[in-house]
C-alpha cells in the first residue's frame, strides 16, 4: 500500500509539471486564453501557489478582462494576505486608465511596508514587473529606513542604472562594495556596462568624481582599487599605477597587483609603463622570487621593444641575472629565454645550443627537460639541423604521451617537415592534431594542413607550395627580407595558384614587422578584392581594420571592417575582438 500511494504521488507531480510546462508554453506563444484555462487548473489544484495566481492575472489583463481580475484579485485578497497583490490590483486599475485609484493601491503597497518590511522582495518585483521603477525604488528605499541591517544597494542600482539615474547607480553600486568587498568583482562588472574605454566619456568622467568625492571624505584603499580599475578600464595604466602604489604603501600586503598590472600593460603593448612597473617592483620587493619574475618579464619586454644596438646590453644583463640567481630552482624560464635570445636575436645559435646542452645536464623533471629540448628543437629548426631537431621533439612525444606538450612537440615535427618540403609527412602528423586538447595547436595544426592539401596537388613538382615554405622559414628565420622577395617570386610566377592569397597575407604580415604598413594595406586589399570567398577573408578585413585604426588614424574605415566579420563572419576567431573594436570606436560602453 505504502509503495502505490508513493507511486500515485509521483505520477502525480508529474502530471503537473507537464501541465505547467503546457500553461507556460501557451502564454509564451500568446495563446492566452489557452494559457487562462490551464493555469486555472494547476491553480484549482494548488491555490496558494504565487506564481500560477500571478500568471492567471497576466493572462487575463492580455485578454482585457479587466473586471474579472478584479474579482479574482479580491477573492484572493480576502483569503490571503499578500501585499504584492495590492500591487495588481492597482496595476489593473492603471489598465483600465483609472490612474488615481491605481495610485491609491500602490500607496498602500508601500504602506505595508511599515508592519512587514520583508515583504519588500515580492513588492518592489511586483513593481517592476510592470516597469513602474520609482514605486520599486521607493520600496526598497523604505525598507532599508525601516530596518538598517537591510541592504539593498545592488538592487536599487539596478533600478536607477534603468531610470539613467547614473550619479545614483554609481553611489549604490559602490556603498554595497564598501560593506560587502566580496562582491567587488561583481559589481565591477555591473558598472562595466556603463562605461567605455574613453576616459572622456561623461560617465567614466561622473564614476571617477564619485570615487574622488568617496577618497576625501574616508580615505580606503577600496577607492583607490576601484580607481585603478577604471583607469585600466580605460588603458591609463600610469594612471593605475599611481593607485597601486597607494594601495601598496598603506597596506605593505602583496606586490602581485602591481605585477598584474604590469602583465596587462605588457599584453597591451604600453612597454614603457610595463617596464616602470617591473622595475619598481624590483626595487621595491624583498622576495628575490618575485625579484627575479619581475627581471625576467622586464628582460623579455626589453628584447622585444629594443633595436639591435641594445642587444649587447640586454646579453650582458641576461648574464648578470643568471650569475645572481645561480641555484634558484625558478631560473629555468630565464635560461630557455636567454637561449633564445642568443638564437632568435644576436644570431649565435651555437652558443644558444651549446648552453641548453649543459642546462640538460642538470637535475630536472621530465617536464622541464621537456621545455629545453623542445627550445633546442627550434634553434636547431632556425640552424636547418632538421633531423636533429626532430630527434629531440620525438624524445618529448615519447616521454611525455598526449600531454600538452606532447602535442606541442608533434606541431613542431610537422612543421620542421614541411620546412624541409616533406609535405606528407607533415601532411600525417597534423591529422592527429586536428582534435588537439590545446585549442591553440589544434588551430595551428588546421592552419598548416589546409595550406598543405589546398596547394600540394596544383602542381605534381610543388614548386609554389615549397618556395612559400622556403619563404616562411626565412621569416622563421627573421630574415624577413630574403622571405618577402621569395614571396615576390611566387606572386609574381604563379599568378593562377590558390597559394597567392597565402602568399599576399604572409608578406603583409612581414611587412607589418618592418612597419611597412602601406605595403601591408595594399596586400590586404588585394585579398579583400580578389579572395573575398576565401578562408583568409576575415584574416583580411581584421589586421586592415588594425592598420586603419592604429596606423592610420582612420577610425571610420576600421569601424567598417570590423562591421564586416561581425555581421559576416560569425565564426571567425576575430569575432569577438572585432565586436569589443568596433564598440570602442563607436562610443559604446565595453561589456
Amino acid at each position: 500500500m505504502r509503495r502505490f500511494l508513493i507511486l500515485f504521488l509521483l505520477l502525480s507531480a508529474s502530471l503537473v509539471a507537464q501541465e505547467d510546462i503546457l500553461a507556460k508554453e501557451y502564454y509564451k506563444n500568446g495563446e492566452y486564453e489557452k494559457a487562462l484555462i490551464a493555469y486555472k487548473k494547476l491553480y484549482d489544484k494548488s491555490p496558494s501557489n504565487i506564481n500560477y495566481i500571478n500568471q492567471i492575472v497576466s493572462a487575463q489583463q492580455q485578454l482585457e478582462q479587466y473586471d474579472e481580475t478584479h474579482a479574482f484579485l479580491e477573492g484572493i485578497m480576502k483569503r490571503v494576505h499578500y501585499p504584492a497583490f495590492l500591487v495588481e490590483m492597482g496595476y489593473n486599475y492603471q489598465l483600465k486608465k483609472d490612474q488615481n485609484t491605481a495610485e491609491s493601491y500602490y500607496q498602500k503597497a508601500l504602506l505595508a511596508l511599515e508592519n512587514q518590511p520583508t515583504q519588500v522582495f515580492a513588492i518592489a518585483r511586483a513593481f517592476q514587473t510592470h516597469s513602474l521603477l520609482d514605486e520599486a525604488a521607493q520600496a526598497y528605499e523604505k525598507a532599508m529606513t525601516l530596518n538598517p541591517n537591510f541592504n539593498f544597494s545592488v538592487q536599487l542600482a539596478q533600478i536607477y542604472g534603468e531610470q539613467g539615474l547614473l550619479d545614483k547607480m554609481f553611489t549604490s553600486y559602490i556603498d554595497y562594495a564598501e560593506n560587502n568587498p566580496s562582491a567587488v568583482s561583481d559589481i565591477k562588472r555591473a558598472i562595466n556596462d556603463f562605461i567605455s574605454e574613453d576616459p572622456s566619456n561623461e560617465n567614466n568622467i561622473l564614476f571617477k568624481k564619485i570615487l574622488l568625492k568617496k577618497m576625501q571624505q574616508d580615505p580606503k584603499t577600496l577607492w583607490n582599487s576601484l580607481l585603478s580599475w577604471l583607469f585600466i578600464q580605460q588603458k591609463e595604466y600610469n594612471k593605475a599605477f599611481i593607485q597601486e602604489k597607494a594601495i601598496y604603501n598603506r597596506d605593505q600586503q602583496s606586490l602581485y597587483r602591481i605585477f598584474e598590472l604590469a602583465q596587462i600593460a605588457a599584453n597591451d603593448e604600453d612597454s614603457d609603463i610595463a617596464k616602470d612597473i617591473y622595475q619598481y617592483i624590483i626595487d621595491t620587493s624583498t622576495s628575490n622570487d618575485t625579484k627575479l619574475d619581475a627581471h625576467f618579464n622586464l628582460l623579455e619586454l626589453e628584447v622585444k621593444n629594443n633595436k639591435k644596438g641594445d642587444y649587447d646590453r640586454i646579453k650582458s644583463d641576461y648574464q648578470t641575472l643568471l650569475t645572481e640567481y645561480p641555484n634558484n630552482d625558478r631560473t629555468l624560464d630565464l635560461q630557455i629565454s636567454y637561449a633564445n635570445f642568443l638564437a632568435f636575436y644576436l644570431n649565435e645559435t651555437d652558443e644558444a645550443v651549446s648552453f641548453l646542452e649543459d642546462v640538460l645536464k642538470a637535475p630536472l623533471s621530465k617536464l622541464e627537460q621537456a621545455q629545453v629540448k623542445l627550445k633546442l628543437g627550434d634553434i636547431l629548426v632556425l640552424q636547418e639541423k632538421f633531423n636533429k631537431a626532430l630527434i629531440y621533439y620525438s624524445q618529448i612525444q615519447r616521454n611525455l604521451k598526449n600531454s600538452t606538450i606532447s602535442q606541442e612537440a608533434r606541431f613542431k615535427v610537422a612543421k620542421a617537415s614541411y620546412y624541409k618540403g616533406d609535405f606528407k609527412w607533415a601532411e600525417s602528423q597534423l591529422k592527429i592534431l586536428k582534435s588537439s586538447t590545446s585549442q591553440l595547436t589544434a588551430n595551428d595544426a588546421l592552419d598548416l594542413k589546409l595550406l598543405i592539401s589546398d596547394n600540394k596537388y596544383e602542381d605534381s613538382l610543388q614548386t609554389a607550395l615549397k618556395l612559400y615554405a622556403k619563404a616562411d622559414l626565412l621569416a622563421y628565420q627573421n630574415r624577413n627580407d630574403e622571405a618577402i622577395s621569395l614571396l615576390n617570386n611566387i606572386l609574381e610566377g604563379h599568378k593562377t595558384e590558390p597559394i597567392v592569397a597565402q602568399a599576399l597575407y604572409k608578406q603583409a604580415q612581414l611587412f607589418e614587422i618592418e612597419e611597412q604598413y602601406d605595403k601591408a594595406q595594399h596586400n590586404y586589399e588585394a585579398i579583400i578584392t580578389n579572395y573575398r570567398d576565401g578562408l583568409l577573408i576575415d584574416d583580411a578585413y581584421f589586421h586592415l581594420a588594425k592598420i586603419y585604426e592604429n596606423q592610420l588614424n582612420q577610425p571610420e574605415k576600421a569601424k567598417s571592417l570590423y562591421e564586416k566579420i561581425i555581421f559576416n563572419h560569425a565564426d571567425s576567431i576575430f569575432f569577438v575582438e572585432s565586436r569589443k573594436r568596433f564598440r570602442a570606436l563607436r562610443g559604446d560602453a565595453i561589456n
